[in-house]
C-alpha cells in the first residue's frame, strides 16, 4: 500500500500518473495521517455501513472507509485521477468508483441500487466553492442516509454549525438546522494538506433528522422568509421581509406581535421556532 500522508510519495505517484491539480476544482490533498482515520470512525458506526464519498481525490480518504465500511462508492468528477485511484486503491474489493458530477447525477438510484440492505451515510472532503450547494443539495434530496460527515473551511463549518438565534447563524444555518442535527467534530490545519490552503479546516457531522426540527405550514414559504431576512442583515426582519417579498409591513408586524416579538427585531435574533411560527402567520 502507498503512504498518502508521505509528500514525496504523493508527488511521485501523480508524476508517473501523468497528473495535475487543477485549481479551478479547489483540489488540496490530505497529508495529515491522523485526519482520515478519526473522519471514517464518525462515518461508519459498524461495519454494516455502506458509504457514499464525493471526491476522493488520490484515495487517502477512501482507504479508511473501505477498511470500515461494507462497501464505499466514490464520486469524482476530474478524470485526471482514474490512474491514481486505480494504484491506490487496488488492495480493496470492496469500492466501487463513479466518475461524475454528484450534483448531477442521480444518487437516491445510486445509493437504493449499491447500497441495498445497508445503512448509508456520505463523507466528504468537499472544495469550498462547492460546500453549501452540495450540502444543501443531499439534505433537500431527503435521501435514505443517516450521517453527513464533512470537511470544510473554517468558517464554513462555524456558519453551518451555528446555533440558530446568534449572530454567526444565516440562513443556510437554518436550513441545515431544518434538516438535520449539526455538530462540530474537530478542526484541521492547512499545514494538514498539499498544497496547502491559505486557511484551515474543520470536519463537521450532520445527522439527518426523520422529519423536520419544526413544523411550517409550507416548506418553500417558511425558506423565502428565511432567505428574505438573512438577505440584508444590517436591517429588521421586517424591513428586509417587506422590500424582498412585497408584504406589507403591517402584516408582519402583526405576526410577530402574535408571537411575542418585537417589530425591531433582526431576523438573526429568532429562534427555528420562532422562524416557523411567523412564517405561518404571514402566509397563512
Amino acid at each position: 500500500m502507498y503512504n498518502l500522508s508521505n509528500p514525496s510519495v504523493i508527488k511521485k505517484l501523480l508524476d508517473e500518473s501523468g497528473f495535475s491539480f487543477k485549481k479551478s476544482l479547489g483540489q488540496n490533498f490530505l497529508i495529515n495521517p491522523s485526519v482520515c482515520p478519526e473522519m471514517a470512525d464518525a462515518a461508519c458506526s459498524d461495519d454494516n455501513f455502506g458509504v457514499l464519498e464525493i471526491g476522493p481525490g488520490i484515495g487517502v480518504l477512501t482507504v479508511e472507509l473501505a477498511s470500515r465500511a461494507k462497501k464505499v462508492v466514490s464520486i469524482e468528477l476530474d478524470e485526471g485521477l482514474r490512474p491514481v485511484l486505480a494504484k491506490t486503491l487496488s488492495d480493496f474489493d470492496n469500492v466501487e468508483l463513479i466518475f461524475g458530477d454528484a450534483m448531477k447525477l442521480d444518487l437516491r438510484k445510486i445509493i437504493a441500487t449499491k447500497f441495498a440492505g445497508m445503512k448509508v451515510s456520505v463523507c466528504a472532503n468537499l472544495p469550498y466553492y462547492i460546500t453549501s450547494p452540495l450540502i444543501m443539495m443531499l439534505l433537500e434530496s431527503k435521501l435514505p442516509i443517516e450521517t453527513i460527515t464533512v470537511m470544510v473551511q473554517k468558517e464554513a463549518a462555524t456558519r453551518l454549525c451555528a446555533k440558530i438565534g446568534s449572530r454567526e447563524s444565516g440562513a443556510v444555518s437554518v436550513a441545515v438546522k431544518y434538516y438535520s442535527d449539526p455538530k462540530m467534530l474537530f478542526t484541521v490545519s492547512h499545514g494538514s494538506f498539499l498544497p496547502a490552503p491559505k486557511v484551515d479546516s474543520a470536519v463537521i457531522q450532520l445527522s439527518v433528522l426523520k422529519s423536520p426540527c419544526v413544523v411550517t405550514n409550507n416548506e418553500a414559504n417558511f425558506f423565502k422568509l428565511v432567505k428574505a431576512g438573512f438577505s440584508q442583515r444590517r436591517k429588521t426582519l421586517v424591513n428586509s421581509v417587506s422590500s424582498m417579498l412585497s408584504i406589507d409591513k403591517s402584516s408582519i408586524i402583526l405576526a410577530l406581535e402574535q408571537c411575542g416579538l418585537s417589530p425591531d427585531i433582526r431576523t438573526e435574533k429568532l429562534t427555528m421556532e420562532q422562524l416557523s411560527q411567523v412564517s405561518n402567520i404571514i402566509f397563512k
